[in-house]
């Protein structure tokens, strides 16, 4: 492996919380890295002991994803803590996919700043924080709030790679203007057309979405870095089909999928519904992996 500020300074180990093994070992086969799971144990009284196995002086990995975080993370910051204690030259957390970044500042009295409150427990234990598609906002880039070092990566790369297998008379649809800039990088790297459109929200699951003029006859993918409820991606579908798409196909990087979403977004009429790995899931077609192995200093192959 490469050495430099940004790179493991030797071999690392990447560890797992008990979630997140399948995505760790992808990892860890992309880094050329021993794998090694975390045991956690739950006691009666619903506290959490980790135990870690490390070599000391070698960089350690630790592999979370955060959907559903709550839960989650007490034990990661035990797992950060045993690392260092058994004498890990540092500690990275890669989070594929990273809760609490959307909501970057008091929006009504009486309410946290949750991403800062996520991003100081973070920053105090891991020496930098990797992630995929961090839903910031207001916030640019994750470097602003959980230390120079750490980094939002762009799924657009794998996604443009999954994009370009498909024939070629597809159109990469974003659900919204504040996705144009993500989509037209993946339609550029894929070789491909592309158009957004414009949502009105009026609640957590009451969604419109307009499109320009569009080919008629074509197959459209509506592409979206995070799907909860549905709404969104079901709202585009609906608009596509009244803008006489032949099919209309949909790909989500964070497959979160509320009770639900899942059957919204096909009864919509998608004829497929694809996700990245970054949550695990059954829609998942597209691995992510090999991106945070390069930003973690080895080059992948997807």
């Amino acid at each position: 492996m490469k050495n430099s500020s940004h790179d493991l300074k030797v071999p690392g180990l990447v560890h797992a919380m008990p979630d997140s093994t399948a995505f760790a070992r992808r990892l860890a086969q992309s880094l050329e890295a021993r794998f090694a799971p975390v045991e956690k144990h739950l006691f009666p009284d619903g506290e959490t002991l980790v135990r870690v196995q490390h070599r000391k002086g070698a960089e350690a990995v630790l592999v979370q994803c955060f959907e559903r975080p709550d839960s989650k993370l007490m034990p990661v910051l035990l797992a950060a803590d045993a690392l260092r204690r058994a004498g890990a030259s540092g500690v990275t957390l890669v989070a594929p996919y990273l809760a609490y970044m959307r909501q970057d500042k008091v929006f009504h009295p009486g309410e946290p700043a949750s991403q800062s409150v996520l991003a100081g427990c973070l920053r105090r234990s891991f020496d930098r924080v990797l992630t995929v598609e961090a839903h910031l906002h207001r916030t640019h880039r994750l470097s602003h709030v959980m230390g120079a070092r750490s980094r939002s990566l762009s799924a657009a790369p794998a996604i443009a790679r999954w994009l370009a297998r498909r024939p070629r008379e597809i159109i990469a649809i974003g659900p919204d203007e504040e996705s144009e800039p993500w989509i037209r990088a993946v339609a550029r790297m894929a070789g491909v057309r592309w158009a957004v459109g414009v949502k009105r929200r009026t609640g957590d699951r009451r969604v419109s979405v307009r499109f320009p003029p569009l080919a008629r006859g074509a197959v459209a993918v509506v592409i979206d870095d995070i799907a909860s409820s549905g709404a969104t991606l079901a709202a585009a579908v609906r608009a596509l089909h009244r803008r006489g798409m032949r099919a209309v196909d949909t790909v989500v990087v964070h497959a979160i999928f509320a009770p639900g979403a899942l059957d919204l977004i096909r009864c919509s009429g998608a004829r497929t519904v694809v996700s990245c790995d970054t949550v695990a899931h059954p829609t998942n077609r597209i691995g992510c992996a090999p991106l945070l192995a390069a930003a973690l200093g080895k080059p992948a192959e997807a």
